[in-house]
């Protein structure tokens, strides 16, 4: 082999043979490819926001089966982990997704193969390929496979790594949205200190009725702590009027 010549991708292994190919040539085809061969080629966005939808439903079905007598707020601080966009980056990573991605020519310039948010689309829109070429089974091998399982088993040894990877404010968001509520709104509402030793205090305001504060020596744990209070608040609110 020459210098010049690359070497062969590896195939994907995704736990599936594609009766329609092109689906998962669509899954791994990047809108700014798309833009540019737009007579021809259709992006994978419309494949990303199926994928989602297949990846929570799977995920959540799994956590529940899984884990019996965990409350709603366990169990989704744990989905909001396995399905967040670092988590699915980390996925596309260890099966090297990234090298199947077809960019355009700015967005591999920039380093697109590398890219948490364009790594953790192409997931979503691979995990729709799998549920429209071989239906909910195919889709849930790999979820559990892939996605899933492999990362239970890593923090089910670990509790501290569960805790440390807990994202309150996607739980938060995901908590509203089930119950039809407004999304939270943030606002830094104070700083202390010095510059190089400042405090934010953070205000996450539910609706006109519900504001929560929190401080944090970043804005982005300012915010955390305040979404983690509100997740609090609203289960006790709960709570009081269960029967």
């Amino acid at each position: 082999m020459s210098s010049a010549q690359k070497p062969a991708l590896k195939p994907l292994d995704l736990g599936h043979e594609f009766t329609d190919r092109a689906l998962l040539a669509r899954a791994l085809t990047h809108s700014s490819f798309a833009n540019e061969n737009s007579d021809t080629v259709t992006d994978n966005e419309q494949l990303e926001f199926l994928g989602d939808s297949v990846l929570s439903l799977v995920t959540s079905e799994h956590l529940c089966s899984r884990f019996p007598k965990y409350s709603e707020g366990q169990l989704s601080k744990l989905r909001a982990h396995l399905v967040s966009s670092r988590h699915l980056a980390r996925v596309a990573r260890n099966t090297e997704l990234g090298r199947h991605l077809q960019l355009g020519r700015g967005e591999e310039r920039s380093g697109g193969r590398h890219k948490q948010a364009v790594l953790a689309d192409a997931v979503e829109a691979v995990i729709a390929a799998l549920y429209l070429d071989g239906g909910l089974d195919a889709a849930r091998r790999f979820i559990l496979g892939k996605v899933v399982g492999p990362e239970l088993e890593r923090i089910g040894s670990d509790p501290a790594a569960r805790t440390a990877h807990t994202d309150y404010k996607s739980t938060l968001q995901e908590m509203l949205q089930a119950t039809g509520r407004p999304q939270p709104n943030y606002e830094v509402v104070a700083q202390a200190g010095p510059e190089h030793s400042k405090t934010f205090t953070v205000q996450v305001t539910l609706d006109p009725g519900l504001h929560v504060r929190a401080e944090g020596r970043s804005k982005k744990l300012a915010e955390q702590r305040a979404a983690e209070l509100a997740i609090k608040e609203l289960q006790a609110a709960e709570e009081q009027v269960q029967p």
